[in-house]
C-alpha cells in the first residue's frame, strides 16, 4: 500500500481491496437503524418493567436471572442475523429497499397506546384472565385454544386494537429484529420455486399461514412481486390490517381469506408454496399436526413448505433461560410443549420430504417438500 519512500500508492491493489471493503452509506445507515431499534426496544421494556414495579408490583413475573455469557451469546446471534439480513440484500434475494421499509409514522402514533394499554394488561395479570375476550357473534368459527388473551394483550387477537398495535409490540419484543427474522424464509422460498422455474412468474401460488397483519406478505411482495399471494388467518380484525397495509397501494393485490388453518377454504394441490411464520409456539401439539396435514394437501407435488418460529431447546440449549423466561412473562400456554417438541419428525410424518433447518438469532426455520409422486396427503385426509 506504501512506496518506498513511505507514501501512499493510491493505485496499488491493496488500496483498491480496502475502497471495496469499506462498508456503503446504505449499510452503514441500516446498521445504525437496527442498533437504533435494538437500543430503544430494550429502553422500552426496562421502563415498563420499572414502572410495573412500582404500579403494580403483585403481578411481576418471576424470572430467571440471564448469565452473562447467554447475554453475550444473544448479542452475537442478533449480530449475525442483521449481518445475514444485509447479505441477502446485497446478493439480491429481496431489495435493500426493503429493509427501511418501516411504518414510522404510524408506529409513532400508536407507541403511546401501547403504555396506556399496560394498567387493563396488570388487571388481568393479578386476575389471572387469559379469556378476556370481546364477545363474538360468529364464536363457533373459532377453536376453542384460540379464544385467549396470548401475550396477556387485550382482546387477544379479536379486535382492531389489538391488531393495530401487534406489529409495533413485536418489534419490541425483538428489540427491532422482527422483520429480519421474518425474511430468513425468503432465500429457502426463493430456492424452493426455482422447481417452477419453467412457469410464467404470474402463475406462481405462495399462501402465508396466520398471515396476521400482513408483515410477512409484505415481504414475500417484495422480493417476489410477480407472484399471486394470499393469506388466510382467523382473525377478522387483524386481515383488516393486512388489508389496509397491503392492499392501499398501487401495488399487486394480495387475496386475504378467513379460515382456520387445520382446514383451510382452498382445492387441493393449488399452491407451489407455503410459508407460516410465528404460528405453531402458539398451537396444541394435536393442532401443529392438522396445520402441517393441510399444507400437504394444498401443496402442489414439489411445492415447498417454510416454516419459522421460535428456536427449540434442542437446536439452541445456550438459550434456554431465555425461553423459559419468555413464557414467564407473556401468557404462551403452548410453548413449552412447543420448545420440545420435534416438528422435523412432524413434517416427515405429514408426508414431506428433504426436511431442513436452520436457527437465526431466536428464529427457526424449517423447509420442506411435497414429493412429485407422493400420495400421502390423499391418504392422510
Amino acid at each position: 500500500m506504501s512506496t518506498a519512500g513511505g507514501a501512499i500508492d493510491w493505485n496499488g491493489p491493496a488500496w483498491i481491496s480496502i475502497l471495496f471493503m469499506a462498508p456503503s452509506f446504505t449499510e452503514i445507515a441500516y446498521r445504525t437503524m437496527q442498533q437504533g431499534r435494538s437500543l430503544a426496544g430494550l429502553v422500552h421494556k426496562e421502563l415498563s418493567t420499572k414502572v410495573m414495579e412500582v404500579m403494580a408490583p403483585d403481578v411481576v413475573p418471576k424470572t430467571l436471572p440471564v448469565p452473562s455469557e447467554m447475554m453475550d451469546a444473544l448479542r452475537q446471534s442478533l449480530d449475525a442475523l442483521h449481518e445475514r439480513d444485509w447479505q441477502d440484500s446485497e446478493s439480491g434475494v429481496y431489495p435493500q429497499s426493503l429493509l427501511f421499509d418501516i411504518p414510522w409514522l404510524e408506529w409513532a402514533e400508536r407507541y403511546p397506546r401501547v403504555w396506556l394499554d399496560l394498567p387493563s394488561n396488570w388487571a388481568r395479570r393479578r386476575a389471572r384472565d387469559v379469556k378476556d375476550i370481546p364477545d363474538l357473534a360468529n364464536r363457533d368459527l373459532y377453536p376453542d385454544y384460540y379464544l385467549q388473551n396470548f401475550h396477556h394483550q387485550t382482546d387477544g387477537y379479536l379486535s382492531d386494537h389489538s391488531a393495530e398495535l401487534y406489529d409495533l409490540q413485536v418489534d419490541i419484543l425483538f428489540n427491532g429484529a422482527a422483520d429480519a427474522m421474518r425474511r430468513r424464509i425468503l432465500p429457502s422460498l426463493q430456492q424452493g420455486l426455482k422447481r417452477f422455474a419453467d412457469r410464467a412468474p404470474g402463475s406462481l401460488r405462495i399462501l402465508d399461514v396466520a398471515t396476521g397483519t400482513g408483515r410477512t406478505l409484505h415481504q414475500i411482495r417484495a422480493a417476489l412481486p410477480h407472484a399471486t399471494l394470499v393469506g388466510v388467518d382467523l382473525s377478522e380484525a387483524y386481515l383488516r390490517q393486512a388489508n389496509r397495509w397491503l392492499n392501499q397501494s398501487n401495488k399487486p393485490l394480495v387475496q386475504l381469506v378467513q379460515g382456520n388453518a387445520e382446514r383451510m377454504p382452498f382445492d387441493d394441490a393449488g399452491f407451489q408454496a407455503i410459508t407460516c411464520v410465528f404460528l405453531f409456539h402458539e398451537l396444541p401439539a394435536d393442532a401443529r399436526q392438522a396445520v402441517l396435514q393441510d399444507c400437504y394437501r394444498l401443496l402442489e407435488p414439489g411445492g415447498v413448505l417454510v416454516l419459522a418460529d421460535s428456536v427449540q431447546l434442542k437446536d439452541s440449549p445456550q438459550f434456554d433461560v431465555a425461553m423459559d423466561n419468555f413464557r414467564r412473562v407473556f401468557h404462551e400456554p403452548y410453548y413449552r410443549n412447543f420448545i420440545s417438541d420435534d416438528i422435523d419428525q412432524r413434517l416427515k410424518d405429514a408426508g414431506f420430504s428433504d426436511v431442513q433447518a436452520e436457527s437465526h438469532f431466536m428464529t427457526r426455520v424449517w423447509t420442506a417438500t411435497k414429493n412429485s409422486s407422493s400420495q400421502h396427503s390423499d391418504s392422510l385426509t
